[in-house]
């Protein structure tokens, strides 16, 4: 309803700012004013200008020598003073807006005060009367009660009207009718013409919101009125009755309580037995729980919070799974076992999710190496060897020593003993240091077995390779020899060592007969060129080079190399030919 405090009186320039007056009789002074005659009066502010007629003024008595009509509001405030009943006549009762307004006719005598606009009547001051009053009620536009409501509907896909709505139209005025329907800011979503037209509105089809109901009355042209406008917007003569809220609730699937959990994959049964489920707002024909995986493939569906609690997650394998409760409507499309819950089709709700993170048993990781040995006799160690512990898990842990085949070679209980191993022992070959993490129920974890055959619950670490290289004498190049034992100095000469390879704490060159017979052990390559092969005598000499560990026994002049006794390797050998002089 629109209320309007100020009254612009455009015929004749008078001015009415709002009216009333309680007095029933006109003012008895030495003068009187007459007799009105007329209305009531009644008018609807809608725009359409509205004015009194038929009035008369009936002179009988008549005395004073001024006389105007006077326009009150209800609290005798003056708005205007029309001088003779055709300018009364012209006053647009309806630009003054919603209220009550009195027309008295006035008789006076020069000098009285107080008769202006915005003075009161009770403050005249003078000789004059006032005559009865008229009294002009201008009403706003009324849009009528609505009734019914307010309708609370589950957006379910099933049609929901508001069946039992309906319009007191006692009071209704206005020119034209009709219904809008908003949401909950005001923005128009539809106008239907008639009651009817809103009882057969689906509000289902509209999703989750809040819906009102107005019923509008309007006059001329209303500005705004169309779909995808505000009601706020409204520019015109209009009134809204009372809204009716639709609430449309979607469904609702509960909410999860518990978790997150997180097991280790290791053969023992994991069960969330503390999680709880509040169903006190659950709707729906048909509900369910789901547990899904991280990128929401459906992986089972318990029909209840009980089936839920009695899931081996540990069965399941490393990952991580969700819980879910699901509400649905008869319809719905791909609930099933392998589909994804991403492309379910109907009218469903999800819950919260319960995250269940299934670990798999960690066995850390080695740090150090690798590592390359000399098999010399020397005690080799992976004295660096570290573990790092960060997320290890399962109830037994060992480090595993196998080669490179994954023969288990060895299992030393601790990081300790595994750094205490003496890998020169093992001869020439790659080993490999696991650590392993398992549970009681490993098969195979033994000397002799294979860790490629491992059953069971278990985990290996990285591995960190242990090298065990064979010493390498290098290769000899030059000669061989062919000399003539004439009593003239024979040396070799252009020996070189291939020495790129070659290992060994201890190295030395070797001169032997044919039979292996150790004839000199010149200690450099200088010292070798240094010999003199004529002085030996026809025969054949063979030049080698050797490396060898501590502790070899046999390496002397007088000795045979086959009968050398510890860690040592001979290169090739240079063949030198003493030939004796020809007759």
């Amino acid at each position: 309803m629109k209320t309007l405090k100020t009254l612009l009186f455009l015929s004749l320039g008078i001015i009415l700012v709002g009216c009333t007056n309680d007095q029933d009789e006109p003012i008895t002074t030495a003068v009187t004013a007459g007799t009105l005659t007329g209305g009531p009066f009644s008018f609807t502010v809608d725009g359409v200008p509205d004015m009194v007629t038929n009035i008369t003024l009936d002179v009988s008595g008549l005395s004073g020598s001024l006389q105007t009509f006077v326009i009150t509001d209800d609290n005798k405030n003056i708005l205007g003073l029309p001088p003779t009943m055709a300018a009364l006549e012209g006053v647009d009762f309806d630009g003054a807006g919603v209220g009550s307004c009195y027309i008295y006719h006035l008789a006076y005598e020069d000098g009285l005060s107080g008769l202006e606009p915005g003075m009161n009547l009770d403050n005249l001051s003078g000789d004059f009367a006032l005559s009865n009053f008229l009294m002009v009620i201008r009403s706003g536009l009324d849009a009528g009660t609505l009734v019914g409501g307010p309708y609370q509907f589950l957006v379910d896909g099933i049609p929901d009207m508001v069946t039992d709505i309906s319009l007191d139209g006692t009071q209704l005025n206005g020119e034209m009718q009709t219904y809008v329907i908003t949401d909950d800011m005001g923005v128009i979503l539809g106008l239907p013409p008639t009651l009817e037209a809103v009882l057969a509105v689906d509000f289902d089809g509209a999703g989750e919101g809040t819906c009102f109901i107005y019923h509008l009355t309007y006059s001329g042209t209303l500005m705004g009125l169309e779909a995808g406008m505000n009601v706020n917007d409204f520019q015109g003569e209009f009134d809204l009755s009372n809204s009716i809220e639709v609430n449309r609730v979607g469904l609702d699937a509960g909410v999860f309580f518990g978790g997150p959990y997180e097991f280790v994959v290791d053969g023992k049964v994991d069960n969330v037995t503390s999680i709880s489920f509040d169903g006190a707002n659950v709707n729906g024909e048909f509900s369910t729980f789901v547990i899904t995986d991280a990128d929401l493939n459906i992986l089972g569906l318990p029909p209840t919070l009980e089936a839920v609690k009695g899931v081996d997650f540990d069965g399941a394998g490393a990952g991580v799974c969700l819980i879910w409760h699901l509400t649905y409507q008869e319809g719905l499309m791909g609930l099933e076992a392998g589909s994804n819950a991403a492309a379910l089709r109907g009218t469903f709700a999800l819950s919260n999710s319960i995250e269940v993170n299934r670990l798999a048993l960690n066995a850390g990781k080695l740090e150090g190496g690798p590592y390359e040995f000399t098999v010399d006799g020397t005690p080799d160690m992976a004295t660096g060897l570290s573990l790092d512990a960060s997320g290890l898990n399962g109830s037994n842990q060992r480090l595993i020593i196998t080669d490179a085949d994954l023969n288990i070679l060895g299992l030393p209980p601790t990081l300790e003993a595994a750094k205490g191993v003496d890998f020169d022992a093992a001869g020439e070959g790659i080993c490999l240091i696991w650590h392993i993490t398992y549970e009681d129920d490993i098969m195979g974890l033994e000397a002799g077995a294979n860790a490629g055959n491992l059953q069971g619950n278990f985990a290996l670490s990285n591995s960190i390779m242990v090298t065990r290289n064979v010493l390498n004498a290098g290769a000899l190049e030059g000669g061989p020899f062919m000399f003539t034992v004439d009593g003239t100095p024979d040396m070799v000469s252009g020996i070189a060592l291939d020495d790129t390879d070659v290992n060994g704490s201890n190295q030395t060159y070797v001169i032997t007969d044919d039979l292996g017979n150790i004839l000199g052990l010149p200690p450099t390559l200088e010292a070798v060129e240094g010999v003199d092969f004529d002085g030996a005598g026809v025969g054949v000499c063979f030049i080698w080079h050797l490396t060898y560990g501590e502790g070899l026994m046999g390496l002397a002049p007088g000795m045979n190399t086959a009968d050398l006794q510890g860690f040592y390797d001979f290169s090739n050998s240079i063949q030198v030919t003493r030939m004796a002089l020809a007759d």
